[in-house]
């Protein structure tokens, strides 16, 4: 079978990548990878019909190779099967983004939230937020009447993530106020360079700036009010030292208030800003893109099998469509004008894939830019 120079491609970044993966799994991957970019979405049927079209190949034959991807060993034909561990795949594959960030300043924000899938699933993310998405690079999903705590997942998924991230690195962690547990905050400002910022909310309890006494939080929150930032004591029954930043503007019907270990001199309010943009991530593997909605999967640890092939589409699109958002969305950010673009990155990846498969010129794969914070290289 002939292969597009863009499936071979993307196979040779595949097998670079994820080297600890068999050779017949590694080309499994990147046909369910292509096929999920090419025809914007996840399902099988659909993507093992254009692979036969494609490779000349019989469909039936392409649609069980994909499936048994996502299967256990024990469902798998023959003797000497293995499952595919999605875990042994968190860090190279959070690798494999931080190779194409070009930026010299060695900054990565990660997003821990949860999604849902209707009352089937529910979705532990750790995403990379970048150029205006979120890459999945580490997840762990179950079902939505499952009981027990999270904050064992959050820990675990972060620490298949560190083999990745060298001590060079300055890493934040962001993470919306339903996740806020004292346990968590601690747990994961542990790792020297790595930075949280956590929501929490106005009426959760009291606050002591050094020197003064406990004051109720939504007291010191008002609409209008301008940013601030308080060093010292939150929370008088479980107590943490940090810094709260506190911000209510007008339009909004609540205030946001962040813990963060960083000291009130070297917070950016850029960063947490950005927190919204796992949002984009979840709609783009969703309706947004792969319609991953639409799957009717009902074992989640295939599902987790699934989101490999999702993530790295998603990866691979916003590589692509990095420098049209980053010319038209960031430029006008810099010039403090309103945000008008209406696609994200991964978007103008896909048109720009399917502009050049159909002109026949090679895509350019370019890097990941900057934060909105950072300088922006020269070309």
């Amino acid at each position: 079978m002939s292969h597009p120079s863009e499936l071979n491609r993307l196979s040779s970044e595949i097998a670079s990548h994820f080297n600890h993966l068999s050779h017949p799994v590694q080309y499994v991957l990147s046909l369910y990878v292509f096929g999920t970019l090419m025809m914007r979405h996840c399902g099988q049927t659909q993507i093992a019909s254009f692979l036969g079209k494609l490779l000349d190949c019989s469909p039936h034959y392409l649609k069980q190779r994909l499936r048994e991807l996502t299967y256990e060993s024990s469902a798998k034909r023959g003797t000497k099967r293995r499952s595919l561990e999605v875990t042994t795949c968190f860090a190279p594959l959070l690798s494999w983004i931080l190779s194409k960030f070009i930026s010299p300043e060695k900054q990565v924000v990660l997003a821990l939230d949860a999604t849902y899938l209707g009352d089937r699933f529910v979705i532990l993310a750790v995403s990379v937020v970048i150029s205006g998405t979120a890459i999945p690079v580490a997840w762990h999903l179950q079902r939505c009447d499952e009981k027990g705590s999270w904050n064992p997942i959050w820990l675990k998924l972060v620490a298949y993530l560190t083999p990745a991230l060298s001590p060079d690195w300055t890493v934040f962690l962001l993470t919306d106020s339903g996740l806020y547990t004292k346990t968590l905050y601690q747990a994961l400002k542990q790792h020297p360079g790595w930075h949280v910022l956590m929501r929490i909310e106005s009426y959760q309890g009291f606050f002591k700036p050094h020197g003064k006494t406990w004051i109720p939080l939504r007291q010191l929150i008002w609409r209008g009010m301008n940013p601030i930032a308080l060093h010292g004591i939150c929370f008088k029954n479980q107590p943490v030292q940090g810094t709260v930043v506190m911000q209510w503007e007008a339009q909004y019907d609540k205030p946001c208030l962040i813990l963060t270990d960083l000291p009130p001199n070297q917070i950016n309010p850029n960063i947490y800003a950005i927190r919204y943009w796992i949002e984009c991530g979840f709609k783009d593997l969703k309706r947004g893109l792969f319609h991953w909605e639409h799957t009717k999967m009902t074992c989640p640890q295939r599902a987790e099998r699934l989101w490999l092939v999702l993530a790295i589409a998603l990866f691979w699109l916003t590589l692509l469509g990095d420098s049209d958002y980053h010319s038209q969305v960031w430029q006008t950010r810099s010039k403090s004008q309103r945000l008008g673009h209406s696609l994200s990155a991964p978007v103008l990846g896909w048109i720009q894939l399917i502009v050049k498969l159909i002109q026949g010129q090679p895509l350019q794969t370019g890097y990941l830019s900057p934060y909105p914070w950072l300088p922006i290289p020269d070309p």
